[in-house]
């Protein structure tokens, strides 16, 4: 799962709009576990071009109480 929000997030960097809802998306899926390392990639991949949209939206997802399983 985390290889392929990777890809769709680096198709749809073309616009901040879509980036920004991608990237919601991609919160939904990536696991516990995985957080850590895609968030660095984000970072590393996107932050030139849209450092605020990858801020406010991490901090939005670090504040919402743990999904539950299931």
């Amino acid at each position: 799962m985390l290889d392929y929000v990777k890809m769709i997030l680096l198709k749809v960097s073309f616009s901040k709009k879509l980036f920004e809802k991608e990237l919601r998306k991609a919160l939904q899926y990536i696991t516990p576990a995985d957080l850590v390392e895609f968030k660095t990639w984000c970072y590393q991949q996107f932050a030139r071009l849209y450092r605020r949209v990858l801020k406010r939206v991490f901090i939005q997802h670090s504040a919402l109480p743990p999904r539950a399983a299931g």
